[in-house]
């Protein structure tokens, strides 16, 4: 990048800051923009002089605030990034209501610059100043015309910088994903006094009590307590490499995803692994729209500064989606792919370590966001698909495995630490006890043709599905249901397999349950032979606003999804946990799966990967792995995947039954009235009943 382009574009940006036209429409808006602009550039300086990491604990803390302050709950009722605001700026200027929308995306845009002041990324910074520049002529010389702003220009603008612009874009994201020489991160976690949580500071994320709280408290434990704990998941991610007979030798990296303030762990986990020859790879969650994935979060990030900030713009995309902008995201994609094949073919998969404790969110829904059209959304599937089977070119999914593992944040209250001790124990649970008992119920559903699940009414569920199952060829040889205790999947314990579609049928009802991060009311999904009819939910007053929720956050806009997995889980521990302390709705999907019968809709557990033989403890191969839509993979690729999947879990206290029914339609319960009740599972009520 010319450094001059840089200094030119600091230099008109530092005239908007003090070119104050009266009469211009948004003339506030661009102020402060511009004043936001000369803080990115002074962020940057700072950055590059190493003065960044020599501030104090509090002036760290103040520049923070002073990034973030503005789409911050107290503060974004008249924050810029708030549609709603923008709305009614242009009632206020009396201007088309598409300039606020675009000018609110373009404010969200800039706002993703912080993270590339601290990262030194000049050229990015460039562009983006250029940009918001661009922006700002376009009104000005429409005042000095003394004509409105024309939406239609100001939406090309952005449209073309998005388009031109990919190549930069999309190119830094890939390589930061698959390239462990781009080491931001990974330095001051192998460098920084992690006992001092001014270091929390230098990522350049949103810092909350959250982070700082849980660094403290992790600097206070024992050193042998943090190898445990590191140990716990970087051997859950061994193990499942042998488990699934896949050679991690031939891999070079592991991607781990964190949220900030578990960095004790991580620097021991970054060890372990180096000890198994893999370089770790640490990215930022995306902080531009063009490569993020909706509401969902990947990669390492901070604090949330506003929940409903970032869900108002889950889909700023639709300013610029369209066939060609997808076909150039795939040209590029596979460019980059390609010039870093080695990369891309040592990457080993990722190992996630999760959070849970905060509240829930139930967002509210604006009419003034950017919404996708009915046609966006295909051309956003197709995009999905054809972007999974490129990545899957380069980064075999036979060949990567991963491990995902949570732990509490403070917030989740005064227990904070008892439940943080709860949880280390639920993720060290003997798996052996377990894998004997879960080995009983799959004797029994080895030997069914379906399996009855009614909720209770009592308890408010009115569940009732019939799930039908795969047909052994040979029962002394071959097993339905995978028998799961803790390697990639952490906690353990349940059991899973992939339901046959046809003759699968009824109605899977949750009263309420929290999906990737969002909060859903009495929630109702009805199959017909596997695949999904309907649905509903109870989060907003408006019918087709609950329908539209359902498919943006489960449906992940396609028309309909099969029922990927059915599984019984077993951990009456982690259920117990929930109870005694009320977390229940708090508790991630990776914990809550384990504590009752879950349903995932989307992709098998097996995608990608139906032709790997995967075995049983007591030595029987796993067959049930595909179904009548991932059946054709082969022919017709382009329909056998969804690339979601999302597990929807049934608690104990609202489950009535579960029945194995057998060829001569004879029923043998499992669970009845949230009870194990099969001969040998008395151990696993102790939890339920004490």
């Amino acid at each position: 990048m010319n450094n001059e382009r840089y200094t030119l574009s600091t230099e008109r940006i530092a005239e908007i800051a003090n070119e104050y036209i009266p009469d211009m429409a948004f003339k506030d808006y661009f102020k402060e923009l511009a004043e936001f602009m000369t803080l990115i550039q002074l962020t940057l300086k700072m950055a590059e002089n190493e003065e960044l990491c020599k501030l104090d604990m509090e002036a760290a803390k103040k520049l923070n605030q002073r990034l973030y302050k503005d789409i911050l709950p107290e503060n974004y009722e008249n924050s810029y990034g708030n549609p709603d605001h923008m709305f009614r700026l242009t009632e206020k200027e009396k201007c088309d209501p598409k300039l606020g929308q675009y000018l609110c995306f373009l404010y969200s845009e800039l706002r993703g610059l912080i993270p590339c002041a601290f990262e030194k990324r000049v050229e990015i910074i460039t562009i983006y100043q250029e940009l918001f520049i661009e922006i700002y002529n376009i009104f000005s010389y429409a005042f000095m015309d003394e004509k409105q702003p024309d939406p239609l220009q100001v939406h090309d603008a952005l449209y073309w910088f998005q388009r031109d612009n990919l190549d930069i874009l999309m190119e830094d994201r890939i390589l930061d994903q698959i390239s462990y020489k781009r080491d931001f991160a990974f330095n001051i976690i192998k460098k920084a006094d992690l006992k001092d949580q001014r270091y929390l500071y230098d990522f350049g994320e949103y810092i909350s009590d959250n982070e700082i709280e849980i660094s403290k408290f992790l600097s206070l434990q024992k050193k042998e307590d943090i190898e445990a704990m590191a140990r716990t998941f970087t051997e859950g991610y061994r193990v499942g490499f042998v488990k699934s007979g896949k050679d991690l030798n031939k891999k070079t990296s592991v991607n781990i995803r964190y949220n900030l303030g578990f960095e004790l762990i991580i620097r021991e986990a970054i060890k372990q692994f180096e000890d198994m020859g893999l370089h770790t790879i640490l990215y930022r969650n995306p902080s531009f729209t063009v490569n993020k994935n909706g509401y969902n979060r990947t990669g390492y990030y901070g604090a949330v500064p506003n929940r409903q900030y970032d869900y108002d713009h889950r889909e700023d995309n639709a300013l610029f989606l369209d066939q060609e902008f997808i076909q150039r995201k795939l040209d590029v994609m596979k460019s980059v792919y390609e010039d870093n094949k080695e990369l891309a073919a040592g990457f080993a998969g990722p190992a996630v370590m999760e959070t849970f404790g905060e509240e829930p969110f139930d967002p509210e829904s604006s009419d003034n966001s950017l919404r996708l059209s009915e046609k966006q959304r295909k051309l956003s599937v197709d995009y999905t698909d054809k972007a999974g089977r490129l990545t899957n070119n380069y980064i075999k999914r036979e060949e990567r495995s991963f491990t995902i593992i949570a732990y509490p944040v403070p917030e989740i209250g005064k227990d904070f630490e008892a439940i943080f001790r709860e949880t280390i124990k639920v993720n060290t649970l003997d798996y052996k006890k377990y894998e004997k008992m879960q080995q009983l119920i799959i004797d029994v559903l080895d030997k069914a043709e379906r399996v009855h699940i009614l909720g209770r009414k009592d308890a408010g569920n009115e569940t009732d599905m019939t799930v039908e199952l795969f047909k052994l060829g040979d029962p002394l040889k071959e097993s339905i249901f995978e028998n799961c205790v803790a390697d990639v999947n952490i906690p353990l314990g349940e059991v899973f397999t992939s339901p046959l579609l046809e003759g699968t049928r009824g109605l899977l009802h949750v009263s309420q349950v929290y999906l990737n991060e969002l909060l859903f009311k009495d929630l109702r999904i009805r199959f017909e032979d596997g695949m999904i009819v309907d649905y509903s939910c109870g989060n907003f007053d408006n019918e087709e606003e609950n329908r539209k929720y359902i498919e943006e956050n489960i449906l992940y806009n396609h028309k309909t999804l099969p029922l990927g997995e059915f599984a019984i889980g077993t951990n009456t521990y982690a259920y117990r946990m929930s109870r005694d302390y009320d977390i229940g709705r708090k508790l991630p999907i990776l914990i809550g799966e384990k504590t009752g019968p879950h349903f995932a809709v989307g992709d098998t557990c097996y995608s990608h990967e139906e032709d790997v033989r995967v075995f049983n403890p007591d030595g029987k191969e796993i067959v049930a792995k595909y179904n009548s839509v991932s059946e054709k993979r082969k022919e017709k690729p382009e329909e056998a995947y969804f690339y979601c999947h999302t597990d929807i879990t049934i608690p104990y206290h609202e489950l009535g039954l579960i029945t194995a029914i057998n060829a001569k339609g004879e029923g043998t319960d499992i669970i009845k009235d949230g009870l194990f009740v099969l001969d040998g599972l008395s151990e696993l009520n102790v939890p339920l009943l004490s």
